[in-house]
């Protein structure tokens, strides 16, 4: 009895149409991604265990797919751990290698080995899928792409300005006009929990401020009490839950609220830079903001962080993310080496494009034209004429099989190909084709140099 095929619960098989739409969201990114100066590089898609364990915290640990080792991979494991069925101790002894978590592991071990190779400030960019045993859900898959770009080993905030404007660049080009490019900075949360006194508590702090969209003001204070935040700070805090006006108020605001911390306004000083300069020199389409309750990644990074939303009135979370950290590389032996850098999330980018019908027509399109297959000696003329349409340019295919003419008329209506092309006994004594529009009805007869004018509109 036949086995039913299946995929693993968190991956996806994708159309001809699905792949066309990611393969334009792909061209427009890395477009832009060169524009800027990014260089393309790739890792492997499974690194030594030893790279990725150890790096993510004990989530994102338990969440790496580990590969067992080649061979009789239980010959060597130690009897007693065997018999104990500890997994943890046991997984280090039978899996010597993982598929990688995500491209910023990665990128990091391939800077440290390749540092000599290197011209610094290196400006990379990498597009590939990367996995995760994450439980499947709505927009979270177990494996997907990233497409992050990032550049190392240069302090200058002017890579702070021009990594909003790639976002800007990128999302102007798909028609995403409207996205808000939120900005805060590391330095300013870590000077905000030392001016309440709340230094301490600074993760405590800072998670539960970030939930402020989602669960208002006494939701926050509320978790704050209970993490063990007193009151009196939390009372100090209480401009940031409406913290409104232009960016440059706000900064205002920031300043007065963080003058005695030495941090606090480092991070101050460091937005009013980033957002200045953007301001000066103008955004597209893209808004930025600066949202004193974002932060993303605090125990990653150092200066600037920086999240995406998509145009009001589309329900998604963020497709786009990144920020500034000064020792991405000290986690392998690399001191010092400072770098900042945004990812594209492709699959919710993807499914906002889709809900806003900003996919062009011809993403999709199929080929142009289909010849009919009406014998031998018709299909030999038909190939010679396509063959001189595709040193052309122009996409056309034949039917491969004498079949009846309903049956391939049906068949290149369903591949929604605009034309059909006939060529009878009377076309090939004439040279001649006969061309059919299939959304008008209408048909023609005409000669080869018209033909190729028509299918090239």
């Amino acid at each position: 009895m036949s086995i039913k095929p299946g995929i693993p619960k968190g991956t996806r098989d994708f159309s001809p149409i699905e792949v066309a739409k990611r393969n334009y969201l792909f061209s427009i990114i890395k477009t832009n991604f060169e524009k800027f100066g990014f260089q393309p590089i790739e890792t492997p898609s499974f690194e030594n265990s030893q790279t990725l364990m150890g790096k993510y915290g004990e989530e994102g640990d338990r969440l790496i797919f580990k590969i067992l080792n080649s061979g009789d991979f239980l010959s060597k494991a130690d009897e007693k751990l065997l018999a104990e069925k500890d997994s943890l101790k046991l997984t280090a002894q039978i899996s010597e290698k993982a598929l990688r978590y995500d491209l910023t592991v990665p990128f990091a071990r391939y800077v440290v080995m390749h540092q000599n190779e290197i011209d610094f400030p290196f400006k990379r960019y990498q597009i590939q899928p990367v996995w995760r045993a994450d439980r499947p859900q709505k927009g979270r898959f177990r494996e997907f792409y990233q497409c992050d770009a990032d550049v190392v080993g240069s302090n200058s905030l002017w890579q702070e300005v021009e990594l909003v404007q790639l976002y800007d660049s990128v999302f102007t080009e798909l028609g995403l006009n409207g996205t808000t490019i939120k900005i805060n900075n590391r330095k300013i949360l870590s000077g905000i929990a030392e001016v309440i006194g709340a230094s301490d508590k600074l993760i405590d702090f800072t998670v539960a401020l970030d939930k402020l969209d989602k669960i208002g003001e006494d939701g926050v204070k509320k978790e704050m009490l209970e993490k063990g935040i007193a009151e009196e700070a939390i009372l100090k805090v209480q401009p940031l839950f409406n913290f409104t006006g232009t960016i440059a108020e706000k900064i205002e605001k920031l300043a007065s609220l963080l003058s005695s911390s030495q941090e606090g306004m480092k991070g101050v000083e460091e937005l009013q830079f980033i957002c200045d300069n953007v301001n000066e020199i103008g955004l597209q389409s893209a808004n930025l903001d600066l949202d004193v309750t974002l932060a993303r990644g605090l125990n990653y990074y150092t200066g600037a962080i920086f999240e995406v939303a998509a145009p009001e009135g589309v329900k998604m979370g963020s497709i786009g993310g990144g920020g500034r950290y000064d020792d991405l590389t000290g986690i392998f032996g690399l001191k010092n080496m400072s770098g900042v850098g945004i990812s594209f999330g492709l699959d919710r980018i993807a499914l906002v494009i889709e809900e806003l019908d900003l996919f062009p027509e011809t993403v999709t399109a199929t080929s142009k034209a289909m010849f009919l297959n009406f014998g031998e000696s018709e299909a030999k003329y038909a190939m010679k004429a396509i063959t001189k349409l595709r040193q052309n340019g122009i996409k056309v295919e034949m039917y491969p099989d004498k079949a009846k003419i309903g049956k391939q008329f049906q068949h290149i209506d369903k591949r929604g190909i605009p034309f059909a092309i006939i060529v009878g006994e009377e076309e090939m004594k004439t040279e001649r084709f006969a061309i059919k529009n299939l959304e008008t009805g209408i048909q023609e007869i005409v000669d080869f140099a018209t033909l190729v004018t028509v299918l090239q509109a």
